[in-house]
Formats: C-alpha cells, structure tokens, sequence
C-alpha cells in the first residue's frame, strides 16, 4: 500500500511540475537610492539616480500565484562617488495576481557588490523587496518596487556606522 501511495504522489507532483507556464522576460528601470545610516550621517548624504536591467523568469503555479525569479544588475548607493555600490541582485519574488491587470510582488533579494574592491562595502547585501505591476498589453508592463536592506552593507572597519540600501525603482518589461 505504502508502494501504490508513494507512486501517486510522485505522478501527482510531477503532473503538477510539468503543467506549469514558464515564461521568460527582460525589464529595465530607473533606481532612486540611497543608504539609511543608524546613527544618523553627520555628512551630506543625497540619493543616487541610477539604472537597473535585468531577465526574469516566472513560473506559474495557476492563473493567480508565480513565482519570479531574477537577475538584476543595479546602480546603488549615494550620490557621492565614494558611497556608490553597484550589485548583481538575484530577487526570488511571489507574484500575485490581485485583479486581471495588477499583480503584488513580495520576497528576498540576495545581492553581490560589482565595484571596486576595498571600497568599504562589504561583498553580499541582503534585501526585502515589495512591489505592484500592471500589464498595459498581455507582454509589455510597467512596474514599481521598493527595496530596503536587512543587512548592514558596510564592512566591520565602520564599527560605529551601520548603513542599509533604500531602492525605489520604476521599471518597464516585456514577457517574451
């Protein structure tokens, strides 16, 4: 008996495994960020306008529930030269239809730096990210996100400063 249930199972999943939607696609956007320092900087810290690009692939459970996941390069940090940070950002990302058109976007964001080296940012950033979409035609969308650290992004040797990214990005995309 334990032999027929386990095979049912196995068929069940993978049924379930192969008759999800897979589509693939590419999504630009412009960045507004800057770090959240705790204490309070005591310079001048003004946000960055930078640029993000990336593929994405969404599996789909059904009509209403995907899962994104990405590949995002992204221009971070401040304004100043030596507070910018870029990354390579992999956000694994719930899409939930909320009404024919719009979709809420929820998850994490594992993040590697791609600048300098010995630039006082440490290598892996860690990040939430939330975000709304809606579909202009069934390929083309636009998109707002927001995404704030959960990790302090600067290395131990600013034991007295601790700084976070704060990303707002509006993008635009095509499903392929």
């Amino acid at each position: 008996m334990k032999k027929y249930l386990l095979v049912l199972m196995l068929v069940s999943f993978t049924s379930v495994g192969f008759s999800q939607d897979i589509i693939y696609g590419v999504r630009g956007a412009l960045n507004i960020s800057n770090l959240d320092y705790k204490p309070d900087a005591d310079f001048e810290n003004k946000h960055r306008n930078g640029f993000a690009f990336a593929g994405f692939v969404d599996f789909e459970f059904n009509d209403k529930i995907a899962l994104r996941t990405e590949l995002q390069w992204s221009a971070e940090g401040a304004k100043a030269q030596e507070l910018r940070a870029d990354y390579l950002h992999l956000p694994i990302l719930l899409n939930i239809s909320l009404a024919e058109r719009f979709a809420f976007l929820v998850g994490p964001q594992m993040s590697l730096k791609t600048w300098k080296e010995n630039d006082g940012f440490s290598t892996f950033a860690f990040s939430g990210v939330v975000g709304l979409e809606f579909m202009l035609t069934d390929e083309f969308f636009i998109d707002a996100r927001a995404s704030y650290g959960l990790l302090n992004v600067l290395e131990e040797d600013f034991a007295n400063l601790e700084a976070k990214n704060t990303v707002l990005q509006f993008g635009f995309g095509m499903k392929l």
